[in-house]
């Protein structure tokens, strides 16, 4: 074995999770490297642990390992390193989020940081890496790497250009993982199975909290006819269910997804299937398109119902508009979800208003609520990185645990968030009858609890 994939999310301690996924990011890697020749293997933590890790380690003894590692796995990466260097492994990590903290991660054993896509970065440094052990100026001429030089400085190489087509990249090596189990597992909570693709890279969109640090502020796209390609080889293969398009926007291209919908309708080819889009890339016409495709749920990342709230995150959406998208999309009978982000710095309870307002207008089938926290990289972060205030010790803790000074402390957004989500089941309705009278009370007493300890908590000042 060349290298030795894998990453730090296990299923076991995320008990909110039930709809897991295969790790994308990771699948192209193999399959690509692969196609170069090396021998990989891929250890998928989504089922596995730390233990396991360390008997495959112990078993197969990688002379490099490269860990995919994001803000919400910080603690289980930096594990991963001491276990892989005890067998003394050259350790290479990825993903969303070591780039940023490089100098933390190389400073607890990493030996190379790669920052944006892998495939290519990764083949130069096992190229690298077959002339002898690294260290010191070994990865100097590498691009799109931060490593300790011979003197322990921290260097950063220039920037590796993104891939250019996308088309040229082999399907994800999904025989790497146990897929079988992802489809238990999807059965076991919901009784359908489920895949996941991508059909481009990167998003143009300049949103302040967003992380770029992967794909970067491109945006490629595979073409039609290699994305049927793939969707016809998982039907054939795997014969899921489900689609999930994970996509950071799936509707982007309004022509792209014309002519991907009459790719599939020539092949006969129709799953069902839910995406990601934003309210100014979704019309009347593409959301008859999409239900002719199969698509059943459509998530609209709306973040605010307040306009100011919305500009301030530069989102380029329009929160008036947002509604008509809805209504779209239940006269097409496609199942609407929506993101709501409290706490972004500068938000008032009128903003909060105004968000509970959209949700009753708008009426989304389900809709999913997260406290806005500074990404290491965004603009976001950088608007606010004087006033940050860690919540726990760099090593245990991620980027959700930095706190915005004059921000809305955390008793606050938890009370916010309970009185939102009952206002809105209000608005619902609770059904009719006895219980339909109960839960009424129940959902009435959530909302004004809700808001009694928004008033008793600080807020944002």
């Amino acid at each position: 074995m060349d290298l030795l994939l894998t990453h730090g999310y296990s299923l076991d301690e995320d008990p909110t999770e039930v709809y897991p996924y295969a790790p994308l990011g990771l699948l192209y890697l193999s399959s690509f490297l692969k196609g170069e020749g090396a021998s990989v293997s891929v250890y998928d933590t989504t089922f596995g642990s730390l233990a396991g890790f360390d008997r495959e380690m112990a078993l197969h003894r990688p002379p490099v390992v490269g860990i995919s590692g994001n803000l919400r796995t910080r603690a289980n990466v930096l594990a991963m390193i001491q276990i892989a260097k005890r067998y003394r492994a050259t350790v290479v990590l990825g993903g969303p989020e070591p780039f940023g903290y490089a100098d933390e991660y190389l400073a607890r054993g990493a030996d190379v940081v790669v920052a944006g896509e892998g495939e290519s970065t990764l083949a130069e440094l096992l190229r690298v890496l077959a002339d002898g052990p690294g260290g010191g100026d070994t990865f100097a001429g590498v691009r799109g790497v931060a490593f300790l030089d011979s003197n322990g400085t921290v260097v950063r190489t220039d920037p590796r250009p993104a891939l250019a087509s996308l088309d040229e990249l082999p399907f994800p090596d999904r025989e790497a993982v146990p897929i079988e189990r992802y489809f238990e597992t999807w059965r076991r909570h919901r009784g359908r199975s489920a895949l996941s693709l991508i059909t481009a890279r990167g998003c143009a969109y300049q949103c302040t909290w967003c992380s770029h640090s992967v794909f970067g502020f491109t945006h490629r796209r595979r073409s039609p006819q290699n994305v049927a390609d793939e969707v016809e080889m998982l039907v054939d293969r795997y014969q899921p269910d489900l689609l999930w398009y994970a996509d950071d926007v799936f509707t982007v291209h309004a022509r792209w997804i014309r002519e991907y919908a009459a790719e599939l309708q020539q092949r006969g080819v129709r799953v069902p299937f839910e995406a990601i889009s934003r309210e100014d890339r979704l019309d009347d016409e593409i959301i008859g398109t999409l239900a002719e495709m199969g698509c059943f749920r459509i998530w609209v990342g709306a973040e605010s119902g307040s306009q100011r709230v919305l500009d301030l995150m530069k989102r380029r959406t329009d929160a008036a508009r947002m509604r008509e998208v809805f209504a779209s999309l239940q006269r097409h009978g496609i199942e609407s979800g929506t993101f709501i982000m409290v706490g972004y710095d500068g938000e008032t309870v009128q903003d909060l208003e105004a968000t509970v307002g959209y949700l009753k207008d708008a009426a989304p089938d389900t809709f999913l609520t997260t406290v806005a926290y500074p990404i290491k990289g965004t603009e976001y972060y950088n608007q606010v990185a004087d006033r940050l205030e860690p919540q726990a010790e760099w090593a245990t803790g991620s980027d959700r645990d930095l706190r915005v000074a004059g921000s809305g402390s955390p008793s606050y957004y938890r009370h916010a968030i309970r009185w939102m989500v009952n206002e809105v089941a209000l608005a619902r309705g609770c059904g009719d009858g006895f219980r339909g009278a109960v839960r009424w009370v129940k959902t009435l007493l959530g909302a004004r609890l809700g808001r009694l300890g928004m008033r008793w908590a600080k807020g944002p000042v």
